[in-house]
């Protein structure tokens, strides 16, 4: 996923406004909500010699002086006496956004909507939250509707545009960000996003245009990946391998890098150090759908299945209602004798995905195990057919050629 604040080609696109949290942004905090009548009475009358604005603009200086925790406790007591001001409960979302409390940001941000009545910069602090959450289904519905409200700003298209990129919509990104980057061509950050969707679509004549743009502006880490992934795309993995290296060299904090070269990696035969890179690609992105995949079905062949399953969880907040990352969790259940709920995710896949072939394999093996002769013969029968299918469909490839 594009971080926002870790690109070094352009850590934010000309035009964009700063996507740090403003001094008016989130909410009231779960204290607040809980709190009795009686410890609000109390507190009142301690603030009575001091007026609550004094109190707001205190816990204000203490959140611009980056004095966090001190600043929480003035925005919560704040919000006793006055539990819909808009603008201390969206500072306060914008505190614990800081901290990486994104569930406690997105709460405030969302009560500071509602008392504001739709601000626009409190709706775009509530979908980047989403955003740095992993969330990226609820990120892009909040980004889109601020988008629309505000076509012409970068940001709130920028981020979108990520979210769509980290879920694979590639043409999605492509037809969102184009038009800014006709408007922006000396603008890395933009062409970076935009190359990286086309070639990731296997647009590559279209995206190798964007990578020699990038190059004219000389070596860099951003153009060395765009390289090895078109190259990845292309099935030349020591090539590719080389430049993804080159580029981890350049920028080892180079979102994307660590999961493109771990993939080189386990091309070329080299799981060891895939396992690693990996790793490393969660690091810095736990929400990396891609690494956390891959690093699952690593783990699950070394047999470290409680490992795989919690790589397959983070996977699903990315995408909740991914086959894949279903499927892997199916069959580690499967291998552990978890029948149930094995047997609940597989029939809802191959119901979802007919042609899976590798989950109908997996439910006929499960059924057969249960004395379901019958249902097994069926799901074999299934898999049977989807592989003749395929062979016929490759043996026809051939032909033509």
């Amino acid at each position: 996923m594009f971080n926002w604040q870790r690109r070094s080609i352009s850590k934010t696109p000309k035009g964009a406004v700063n996507s740090r949290p403003q001094i008016y942004s989130p909410g009231r905090s779960r204290d607040c909500q809980r709190a009795v009548p009686l410890a609000a009475l109390l507190l009142a009358l301690t603030l009575h010699a001091q007026p609550p604005e004094a109190l707001y603009q205190q816990a204000v200086d203490l959140h611009r002086a980056g004095q966090i925790s001190e600043a929480i406790t003035l925005y919560k007591k704040y919000l006793v006496v006055r539990p819909t001001d808009a603008r201390a409960l969206s500072n306060l979302g914008a505190v614990y956004a800081k901290t990486a409390h994104y569930d406690d940001a997105i709460a405030q941000y969302k009560l500071a909507l509602k008392a504001s009545r739709g601000n626009s910069q409190v709706e775009l602090n509530l979908g980047i939250a989403h955003y740095k959450a992993g969330q990226l289904d609820q990120a892009i519905t909040v980004l889109q509707t601020v988008h629309n409200k505000a076509p012409e700003k970068l940001q709130p298209a920028f981020l979108l545009g990520d979210c769509y990129l980290a879920l694979g919509k590639y043409k999605e990104v492509v037809n969102l960000i184009g038009p800014y980057a006709e408007k922006r061509p000396d603008d890395l950050a933009i062409a970076y996003l935009l190359g990286t969707a086309l070639i990731r679509d296997n647009q590559l004549a279209r995206g190798q245009v964007i990578i020699d743009r990038i190059l004219r502006n000389g070596e860099s880490a951003e153009a060395r990946l765009l390289l090895g992934t078109t190259k990845l795309n292309a099935q030349d993995y020591p090539a590719a391998l080389s430049d993804l290296e080159k580029a981890v060299e350049l920028n080892p904090n180079l979102p994307d890098v660590y999961a493109y070269s771990a993939q080189a990696l386990l091309r070329t035969g080299d799981p060891v150090r895939a396992t690693e890179a990996f790793q490393k690609a969660l690091a810095l992105n736990p929400a990396d759908y891609t690494a956390n995949m891959q690093l699952a079905i690593l783990l699950k062949e070394a047999g470290k299945h409680t490992e795989a399953e919690a790589c397959l969880h983070q996977a699903l907040q990315s995408r909740p209602r991914d086959i894949s990352a279903r499927y892997q969790l199916a069959s580690i259940d499967l291998a552990a004798g978890r029948m149930d709920p094995a047997r609940r995710t597989l029939e809802a896949v191959v119901k979802e995905a007919p042609a899976f072939t590798a989950a109908h394999v997996a439910l006929a093996t499960l059924y057969y195990r249960e004395k379901r002769k019958g249902d097994g013969d069926r799901e074999r029968a299934i898999v049977e057919r989807l592989n003749a299918k395929t062979q016929a469909q490759q043996q026809q490839g051939i032909n033509v050629k």
